[in-house]
């Protein structure tokens, strides 16, 4: 018997040419990287963030192209689907993480924020460009989730609820799309150092700093960019659903080898 041979797909160029992506929070961290390792792989990337003079700069050095977004502002948003003429593959990345308080203590103002930037942001978006990724008759449409996504902890509520929300709207659009030329991908990882997101949870340089104490080689931006790159150059009959990516002394959200000084 014969081993079963896998279609080709021609609906995907090999790497990014022709392609046009679509990076939102694209100014610092996952966005600013996954931007500059898409651009690296052929693709015209659009990079869409709140701070225009960083990321006028990462575009200017990367060949791309800036574009202020506030994805909690619907004007903002409808100007960014305006503006484009083609979108093959959007990178949901927006996001982040504002306290850490426990739920008694919840802090509503910040639980707001992380909602209307993590999920009503992501779906504001989505929602925008979809119609351009179903044009492109070969679309990606990726999401930066987590693995509090997938596992709560404490301290973690108001961003764990939000990544959770973020998972369930990932699972339910592939099954919405499933008959469409659109690939759904969730990319969902652990710890990562970058230079913001823990500062911005904690407010603290020597408590963001604790996070990472003693993880002799924490995830960075560029392996998480690694990861998005891979799934978005896949034939487009291959669809990468869920990809958990954590540093090897993550072995789970609350198990993390730290070495001693």
């Amino acid at each position: 018997m014969s081993s079963p041979v896998a279609p080709s797909s021609t609906s995907t160029p090999p790497g990014g040419a022709g392609r046009v992506a679509v990076v939102t929070g694209a100014s610092s961290g996952i966005g600013a990287a996954t931007a500059e390792r898409l651009a690296a792989d052929g693709f015209s990337v659009v990079l869409a963030a709140r701070r225009i003079d960083r990321l006028t700069e990462l575009a200017e050095r990367i060949g791309g192209r800036a574009v202020q977004l506030d994805v909690t502002d619907p004007d903002s948003v409808a100007a960014l689907a305006a503006g484009l003429d083609r979108v093959d593959v959007l990178v949901n990345n927006a996001g982040g993480a504002f306290d850490t308080n426990p739920v008694a203590d919840a802090d509503l103002d910040s639980w707001q924020r992380t909602y209307d930037v993590n999920v009503l942001g992501t779906v504001r978006v989505t929602k925008a460009l979809l119609p351009a990724l179903r044009a492109s008759g070969a679309g990606d449409l990726v999401f930066v989730g987590s693995t509090a996504g997938l596992v709560s902890y404490e301290g973690g509520a108001s961003y764990t609820a939000a990544k959770h929300g973020v998972h369930t709207l990932v699972e339910t659009l592939r099954l919405e799309l499933v008959a469409e030329p659109v690939r759904v991908v969730e990319i969902a990882p652990g710890m990562v150092r970058t230079e913001e997101f823990s500062l911005n949870r904690t407010r603290s340089q020597e408590k963001a700093d604790a996070v990472y104490r003693g993880v002799r080689e924490p995830l960075v931006a560029a392996d998480v960019a690694d990861c998005i790159a891979w799934a978005v150059t896949r034939p487009h009959h291959v669809n990468v659903d869920l990809l958990v990516v954590r540093p090897r002394a993550q072995a789970a959200q609350h198990k993390v080898h730290r070495e001693s000084d």
